[in-house]
């Protein structure tokens, strides 16, 4: 029983630092409260100023850390600015959570060439930009780390009106895999999650949308959509040591969306 660690050792992140892109929305929010909860030092960054300020705000009157500096996740210099920053603040990086994303529907042949563009760029240059600067630290330091991208049931779904934001997604998934190997070496994972639909910002218009949402459901064998809160679990295991022999997986959190 000695070589058995507890479940408490295994899911510790209390003291680890950790940035979280993208925590103005959905899941970036909800991963800077879960992270921090557990006790992460959390470091959020994304374009509006004005909620991120409120969120540090209800996190540290909690009574957890964090801290916080606007950024364009597509800005080479931003994303420099935002690891100088959270190294400055709480002295190194131990885990980044790239959740910075967007998605514009449209069919490809009335879709303008510059909004597939902007959906390529924050959702792939953006988290390819944070890997690249976040990783030169966490290399540097020699300690390891933790890398969770958020991806989506989409990088393997086709999809009618979703020729941008779904190659993004895949895009992003063979990211987590090549850095899993580039990084094995120092100790660094690198994984995705990839949800179904939850309910954030950016998928309203699926549940105002009567028809596609009851159909939407019939996919699912959990019987719902996601809630933003249902990824926190899957989140803390990837941060922690509990998935140290586990990289360059893309872990389904989708109630079954794609079991069958």
């Amino acid at each position: 029983m000695d070589n058995i660690p507890t479940a408490s050792s295994l899911f510790d992140i209390n003291d680890k630092v950790a940035i979280i892109t993208g925590a103005t929305g959905g899941f970036g929010a909800v991963a800077a409260k879960g992270l921090a909860k557990a006790g992460a030092h959390v470091m959020l960054t994304g374009r509006k100023e004005d909620t991120l300020i409120p969120l540090v705000k209800e996190i540290i009157d909690a009574g957890f850390t964090a801290d916080y500096i606007a950024g364009d996740p597509v800005s080479h210099d931003d994303n420099k600015k935002i690891v100088a920053h959270t190294v400055e603040k709480f002295g190194g990086i131990d885990i980044v959570v790239t959740a910075a994303g967007m998605n514009k529907v449209g069919p490809i042949t009335e879709q303008s060439v510059e909004d597939w563009e902007q959906v390529m760029d924050v959702n792939v240059k953006g988290t390819y930009l944070m890997c690249k600067e976040a990783g030169k630290v966490m290399i540097e330091q020699g300690r390891g780390g933790k890398v969770i991208i958020v991806s989506s049931a989409r990088s393997t779904l086709g999809m009618a009106n979703y020729t941008a934001y779904s190659p993004s997604k895949a895009a992003t998934d063979l990211l987590a895999k090549s850095l899993a190997c580039e990084w094995g070496p120092h100790k660094i994972n690198v994984n995705a999650i990839a949800p179904t639909v939850f309910r954030t910002a950016l998928t309203q218009w699926m549940f105002e949308d009567d028809a596609f949402y009851k159909n939407f459901l019939k996919r699912i064998p959990i019987g719902r959509l996601g809630e933003a809160e249902d990824f926190v679990g899957l989140l803390i295991y990837l941060s922690s040591t509990a998935s140290d022999f586990m990289t360059g997986s893309i872990l389904a959190m989708d109630g079954g969306y794609t079991a069958g």
